[in-house]
C-alpha cells in the first residue's frame, strides 16, 4: 500500500517539475490556442463595427463571383469559335479512320524524334497498357480497323462498363463529336456517336447532351469555382429485334397458392452495357433526395462527359496508340514520388532538431 502512495506522491512532483517548466507551458499553451482559435471562433471576438466592414468584403467577393461567371460564358464562346477551327482537322480524321480517304505519303511521314532502331514503334510499357483490337495484319485493311472500339478498351473509365457484347455493336462506331450550344442559349455540350448502318439499330447518331451552370448559387455564391455540369439527357436507341444489350430475357418459376401448378414466366432485366450511357439517372430537381449510389452513378456520368470533351475527341489518335495513358500514369506516378521525398526532407528536419543529434 505504501509502495503505491509513494509512486503517486513521485508522479506528482515529476508532473508539477514539468509544469514549472516555462518551454512546457508556452508548448502547451500554443496547443491550445491552436485547438481554440478558429477562424469563425476568431470572428466572433471581434467588434460589430469590423463585422460590418467584413459584410461589406463579402458584398464584393459576391461581385467577383458574378464576374467570374461572365468571364466562364465568353470562355464557352471562344471553345465554341475554335471548335468551328478544328472541325475540319477532325472531318479529316473520320474520312482516314473510316477508309474513306487516303492519306498521301507526305502526310503519313511522322517522325518521333528517337534512335533509328526505336523508330515507329512504342515503348514496353505502353504496348503493355494498350488493348489493340486484333485486326487482320493485311495490306488490303480498310482505314484503321476498330480505332474507337481501341480506344474506349484502352481508356480504363470506359472500359469499366465495356461489355464483350458491346464490342460487336462499336465495331461499327466512325467517328465521336464534341458539339457546343448556340450562343444565346443555355450553356451545354452534346457528344454525338456516329455509327455506319448495322444489325443492332436503326440510329445513325446516338447523342449525349450535358447541361452546364455558370452562375453562382445563391445560397452559397462563395462555393462557385466555374462551370459546372448539372444534368443530361441521352437518347432513345432503337434497338432491332433481338439485339438490345441493355436487357436480358430470364426465365422465373411461378407457382399457384390454390392448385399447386407451376408455370414458366419470362421477364426482362436490366443488363450491364456501355450503352447504358445512354440512358444516364435525372436530377430531378422537385426536392428528392439520391441515396448515395445514385449520387456516385450521376458524379461518374459527368466525369466521362467531360473526359470525353476535354481528352478522348481532341487526342483520340494518342489514346488509340496508348501514348495518352502513358503521359497521365506517369505524370501520376511523378506527383506520388514528389510527395514522398518531400515526407522524407520533414522527417530529416525533425531529426536535426533533435536534442542528441549527431551534427555533421
Amino acid at each position: 500500500m505504501e509502495g503505491n502512495k509513494h509512486a503517486s506522491d513521485k508522479k506528482e512532483k515529476l508532473a508539477d517539475q514539468i509544469m514549472q517548466n516555462p518551454q512546457v507551458l508556452a508548448a502547451l499553451q500554443e496547443r491550445l490556442d491552436s485547438v481554440s482559435q478558429t477562424p469563425s471562433s476568431y470572428i466572433e471576438t471581434l467588434p460589430k463595427a469590423v463585422k460590418r466592414r467584413i459584410n461589406a468584403l463579402k458584398q464584393l467577393q459576391e461581385k467577383c463571383a458574378h464576374i467570374e461567371a461572365k468571364f466562364y460564358e465568353e470562355v464557352h464562346d471562344l471553345e465554341r469559335k475554335y471548335a468551328a477551327l478544328y472541325q475540319p482537322l477532325f472531318e479529316k480524321r473520320k474520312l482516314i479512320v473510316s477508309g474513306t480517304e487516303e492519306p498521301s505519303d507526305a502526310e503519313c511521314e511522322w517522325h518521333s524524334g528517337g534512335e533509328e532502331d526505336d523508330k515507329d514503334k512504342l515503348s514496353e510499357d505502353v504496348k503493355k497498357k494498350m488493348t489493340i483490337s486484333e485486326a487482320p495484319n493485311t495490306e488490303d485493311a480498310k482505314g484503321i480497323p476498330d480505332f474507337w472500339l481501341t480506344i474506349f478498351r484502352n481508356v480504363d473509365m470506359i472500359n469499366i462498363s465495356l461489355q464483350e457484347y458491346d464490342e460487336p455493336i462499336l465495331k461499327h462506331l466512325q467517328d465521336v463529336k464534341v458539339k457546343f450550344s448556340d450562343p444565346g442559349q443555355p450553356m451545354s455540350f452534346t457528344l454525338e456517336f456516329l455509327f455506319e448502318p448495322n444489325e443492332f439499330f436503326t440510329n445513325a447518331v446516338l447523342t449525349k447532351t450535358y447541361k452546364m451552370k455558370s452562375e453562382p448559387d445563391s445560397a452559397d455564391p462563395f462555393s462557385f469555382e466555374g462551370p459546372e455540369i448539372v444534368d443530361c439527357d441521352g437518347c432513345t436507341i432503337d434497338w432491332k429485334k433481338g439485339k438490345n444489350v441493355t436487357v436480358k430475357t430470364i426465365k422465373k418459376k411461378q407457382k399457384h397458392k390454390g392448385r399447386g401448378t407451376v408455370r414458366t414466366i419470362t421477364k426482362q432485366v436490366p443488363n450491364e452495357s456501355f450503352f447504358n450511357f445512354f440512358s444516364p439517372i435525372k436530377v430531378t430537381g422537385d426536392g428528392d433526395e439520391m441515396d448515395e449510389e445514385m449520387e456516385n452513378s450521376l458524379a461518374a456520368d459527368f466525369e466521362l462527359g467531360h473526359f470525353f470533351r476535354e481528352r478522348i475527341v481532341p487526342r483520340a489518335v494518342l489514346y488509340f496508340t496508348g501514348e495518352a495513358i502513358e503521359d497521365e500514369d506517369s505524370f501520376e506516378e511523378g506527383e506520388e514520388g514528389e510527395e514522398e521525398e518531400m515526407e522524407g526532407e520533414e522527417e530529416c528536419e525533425e531529426e536535426d532538431d533533435e536534442p542528441n543529434a549527431d551534427k555533421v
